[in-house]
């Protein structure tokens, strides 16, 4: 399967959807709002080695196993995207490994 953690087409950016691992200690925390955080962590750094900033961000897709744990996400939400205002979708779905809580895809436009 063909795979890419972001790809630039002009001034769009499309990154892959991103679970909350966390790369410095290689590990999934338990917690919901920790993963969401470490998403957005993730998503900075990509954006940034792209060339675009978070308030490019355009769309947001957030794909959550709960929707009992919307409330436990919604401060980091509104942390990193509250003044940017993407059109955002929110999916109650499965993830592929049972640890993962949320998966955030977004779409950047810096034109």
């Amino acid at each position: 399967m063909g795979y890419s953690r972001a790809v630039v087409q002009g001034d769009w950016c499309f990154v892959s959807g991103v679970t909350g691992y966390d790369y410095t200690t290689m590990s999934m925390p338990g917690d919901a709002s920790l993963q969401t955080r470490n998403c957005f962590a993730t998503i900075r750094s990509v954006l940034g080695e792209a060339g675009f900033e978070m308030s490019d961000i355009a769309r947001v897709q957030y794909t959550v196993v709960s929707r009992d744990l919307v409330a436990d996400i919604r401060p980091e939400l509104e942390a990193a995207l509250g003044d940017i205002r993407p059109a955002a979708t929110m999916v109650i779905a499965g993830l592929i490994e049972p640890d993962m809580k949320i998966e955030i895809e977004v779409t950047a436009f810096r034109g």
